[in-house]
């Protein structure tokens, strides 16, 4: 049988933030210089990965995954978010809000399997030490990324589509700065109580799957690490899971405030802030937390910034010979 859209709606309507109206432009240099700072931060990560060979682990392949995913995720939302601030009237087409809808959320899931693996990673440098080389293999490393990325798009899609069947022949007026499920479930002239259903179980099973597989993963690297006999060996170990443990807190604290609630058509305002904390400030913090106390990352840039500095006394002592 084939499935038709009824939408007589053809563009929607972004609110953004109507009460910060007098602060607009302050609010549109700070969200912009977010956004400036996560991509230049996430950038950082991958360019330093890619030039240095001694950081092209696979913990630092999760974490260019990472990066990749987080400038993906804040260029979905930010650039309507930015022009909510400096339009009186922000649109979006249909097609554009489904789509936007399918990667905001794919991404947001991809994030939790990332996270979910790197864990696992951790996990297996920490309790099996000797046998790291052989179990996080290149190929493993591999087939755990593109899983993840396979994984989150795929637990995603089948409610874009239901929603993509939906009737909206009313508002066309989102009380959001992004297409999001619950404000579009609110637009539509048809009953949504199976699919608010299916979207809060689903939201449950997948956070709460991945959360739990993270708490396993440091339930076992804590009981290895307390069993280290020397203090400064136990502070190391547990010093490489701090950032990634910081990174968790932050994203799982932000979704359950927004996605884990019986009522999706409750809160609006209060998920609007949330949402910012997890789609425009996280981004532009991961890469500091993995960075500015990571010692592998700063020698790597001591090392880039070295080369580079012996690369340009060359030049110019070759161009002073030439002359």
């Amino acid at each position: 049988m084939e499935v038709r859209n009824t939408s007589t709606v053809t563009e929607f309507v972004l609110l953004g933030f109507p009460s910060l109206h007098h602060v607009r432009s302050l609010c549109f240099s700070v969200v912009l210089l977010m956004y400036s700072l996560s991509i230049l931060g996430n950038g950082f990560i991958l360019l330093i990965v890619f030039v240095d060979p001694k950081l092209q682990t696979p913990m630092y392949g999760f974490l260019c995954n990472l990066a990749t995913l987080e400038i993906c995720y804040t260029s979905t939302v930010v650039p309507k978010l930015l022009q909510t601030f400096v339009s009186a009237r922000t649109t979006i087409s249909y097609q554009c809000c489904m789509a936007q809808v399918l990667f905001i959320f794919s991404f947001g899931a991809v994030e939790l399997l990332l996270l979910t693996v790197m864990s696992f990673d951790r996990y297996i440098a920490i309790c099996h030490p000797l046998r790291y080389p052989v179990i996080m293999t290149k190929t493993l490393c591999i087939q755990l990324a593109i899983g993840s990325w396979l994984g989150g798009f795929v637990e995603i899609l089948i409610q874009v589509v239901m929603i993509w069947t939906l009737p909206f022949c009313d508002s066309n007026v989102i009380d959001h700065y992004f297409c999001d499920f619950g404000p579009l479930l609110s637009l539509s002239c048809s009953d949504t109580q199976h699919l608010e259903l299916i979207g809060l179980l689903s939201a449950i099973f997948f956070v709460l799957f991945t959360f739990l597989l993270i708490v396993v993963s440091y339930i076992f690297i804590i009981s290895t690490v307390l069993r280290i006999a020397s203090a400064s060996d136990r502070k190391k170990a547990f010093s490489t899971c701090t950032s990634h443990l910081t990174v968790v807190s932050i994203t799982y604290g932000a979704i359950m405030f927004m996605y884990s609630r019986p009522n999706m058509h409750s809160s609006f305002h209060f998920n609007k802030a949330v949402a910012v904390l997890n789609l425009v400030i996280a981004p532009m913090l991961n890469p500091f937390i993995y960075t500015i106390r990571n010692v592998e990352v700063k020698q790597a840039f001591r090392r880039a910034i070295y080369k580079k500095g012996t690369c340009f006394k060359e030049m110019l002592f070759n161009g002073s010979n030439r002359q």
